[in-house]
């Protein structure tokens, strides 16, 4: 169970959501339709160098058998892959107005600032636990950002602004800000107290990306059982719902950016990916319309 001083390494807790993830952005990166490439997913599962979630990533690649094969065609993959598509147009609309300043909250196994093209002098700050941080550095320690990348290694629920400030960052330069998979691992004051802090750290024209899955605890049990069997059979334990913190317990991000006067504007995870011509199963789609995707801009 989580507490509210609690670390991981790259496998555990938190910290190996990061590798499912990646995990299936490796899966729709082999799909022949692919709706984006990240060359560096299976790369960052495979260093993990644990046989369990290597099972798990051939399985999923494979799709061949009944369980990678629901998997990949799941709910939580279309989300996945829509708010990766998501998130992407966002960076790139960030960087078309000008933007020059990211800033990537709880980064994980992100790769975004090794496989998007970025104008030149980007700067994109990221930040997570430490242990993470290390993990990924050593796994693409042969690869060459396509930005001036620099890590802060702390802890969200400690003082970062400093150590955000320490690496460089200015407060007087419009930023990018990403929350990607991050806020249900907060609780309601620690997320309340992240935006603030975004706020004072943002200048005019800044910008804040972010998804949050509201209901999670309720998402398709047979599909939640499917997972779980999945991962046990590979020697891994780990249960969602254990690692969010209640939805009840916070102010729901729109109405949070609202309140402070940034425009907002939301996406349907569904809509996302029909646009780019990929049609949701019908099952599915009760459990991606759980999911917000939300863009806030400064005045």
């Amino acid at each position: 169970m989580r507490t509210d001083d609690d670390s991981w390494e790259i496998t555990e807790s938190v910290g190996a959501t990061a590798i499912g993830v990646a995990a299936m952005r490796a899966y729709e990166s082999r799909r022949p339709d692919a709706l984006f490439h990240d060359p560096y997913a299976e790369k960052l599962v495979r260093a993990t160098g644990s046989d369990g979630w290597t099972a798990i990533l051939d399985r999923v690649l494979a799709g061949g058998d009944q369980v990678g094969s629901q998997y990949a065609a799941s709910g939580m993959n279309g989300t996945m892959v829509a708010r990766t598509l998501y998130f992407d147009d966002y960076m790139n609309a960030a960087a078309a107005v000008g933007i020059r300043q990211v800033v990537i909250l709880a980064s994980g196994l992100d790769a975004r600032a090794y496989r998007l093209e970025w104008p030149y002098g980007t700067r994109i700050f990221e930040l997570d636990q430490p242990q993470v941080l290390a993990f990924k550095a050593r796994a693409l320690a042969g690869d060459t950002p396509a930005a001036d990348r620099r890590e802060v290694p702390i802890d969200l629920r400690q003082d970062w602004p400093k150590a955000l400030l320490d690496k460089g960052f200015e407060r007087d330069l419009p930023t990018a800000w990403l929350a990607e998979g991050l806020l249900r691992y907060l609780p309601g004051p620690a997320q309340d107290l992240l935006f603030e802090r975004v706020l004072e750290l943002s200048a005019p024209g800044s910008r804040m990306a972010l998804n949050m899955g509201i209901g999670m605890e309720n998402i398709n049990p047979k599909l939640r059982a499917q997972r779980e069997k999945m991962m046990a059979a590979a020697g891994i334990r780990l249960k969602m719902e254990e690692l969010f913190y209640p939805w009840e317990d916070r102010t729901d991000p729109r109405d949070w950016f609202a309140m402070h006067r940034w425009l907002v504007t939301e996406a349907d995870p569904v809509e996302v990916l029909a646009a780019r011509g990929r049609a949701v199963p019908e099952p599915t789609g009760p459990d991606m319309a759980r999911h917000i995707l939300m863009t806030a801009i400064s005045s």
